[in-house]
């Protein structure tokens, strides 16, 4: 393994394909870019939203090939991730008390097999022309799970989320210092530009390390990346089916918050929106 030069350093690793209908096929794929991941140093790799089964438009198809978190899908994840090392985030499509429904879920799975945290997804992407809300469901507004490596504290959300700041804010407010975003970004005019923009804008704004891994074409724009708290991407994918790998360090982030104390000096916070 490719180990990193500086203590304490995490080696941070962004996934990019472009998932299809039939999950053993995602699922080799994810394996081969999990083991160029860890080859490069990675001990932490993202991949997309909807890794398990992807569909252009969700149908009769998604609601069949939706699954529990301890179905066969997770289960081949735990696998990879006790076999590399590594710890794993994915999206999947989810079983919900809806069956009309699914549930659009990551899930972190450390390298002993578990499962550490898991997000469903808030804001559900009814926008540009779509309409997910006909076959997800949305999450529940629960406290934020969030999990450990390397002294890093990460949390998780998804695609669409990165639109509204305050999803990130909230992360950040429960300790969160290294956000992942698995998306499915839908391409259309200017939406490279809003991902490249709200990307480096989340990871500005709270002073954080983010890194989102996107789908490559024709589901997503792809670029893939890993942004430093200064906005600095310090790893980018084009469109192709490849991994991407940055070094992050607590060095970096202390440094950062001393020039740009931004999260300190703030005068608001975070309340939900009451819902009808």
């Amino acid at each position: 393994m490719v180990e990193s030069s500086s203590p304490g350093d995490l080696g941070v690793a962004v996934a990019q394909f472009a998932p299809g209908t039939d999950p053993s096929v995602n699922l080799a794929q994810m394996r081969t870019l999990a083991q160029t991941a860890r080859s490069r140093g990675a001990r932490l790799v993202v991949f997309p939203e909807y890794s398990s089964f992807f569909e252009g438009a969700l149908g009769e198809a998604s609601l069949a090939a939706a699954e529990e978190l301890d179905g066969p899908f997770v289960t081949a994840l735990a696998r990879l991730a006790v076999d590399l090392d590594l710890h794993i985030v994915a999206g999947l499509l989810e079983s919900s008390p809806d069956p009309t429904r699914v549930q659009n879920t990551i899930v972190a799975i450390d390298p002993t097999g578990g499962i550490v945290a898991r997000y469903r997804k808030l804001h559900l992407y009814d926008a540009f022309g779509s309409r997910e809300s006909d076959r997800v469901r949305a999450g529940a507004i629960e406290a934020p799970e969030t999990f450990q490596v390397a002294g890093f504290t990460v949390g998780l959300q998804t695609c669409y989320d990165i639109r509204f700041p305050e999803v990130t804010r909230r992360l950040v407010d429960a300790g969160a210092d290294l956000v992942l975003v698995p998306a499915e970004w839908v391409p259309g005019p200017l939406k490279e530009q809003h991902w490249r923009t709200l990307v480096t804008a989340r990871a500005l704004e709270n002073t954080i390390y983010l890194a989102a891994a996107d789908h490559a074409p024709p589901g997503g724009v792809g670029a893939s990346m890993v942004v430093d708290p200064m906005g600095v991407e310090l790893a980018t994918l084009g469109v192709t089916t490849d991994v991407a790998l940055a070094w992050i360090s607590h060095t970096r982030l202390a440094e950062v918050r001393r020039i740009n104390p931004a999260l300190a000096l703030r005068r608001f916070g975070v309340v939900p929106v009451p819902e009808d």
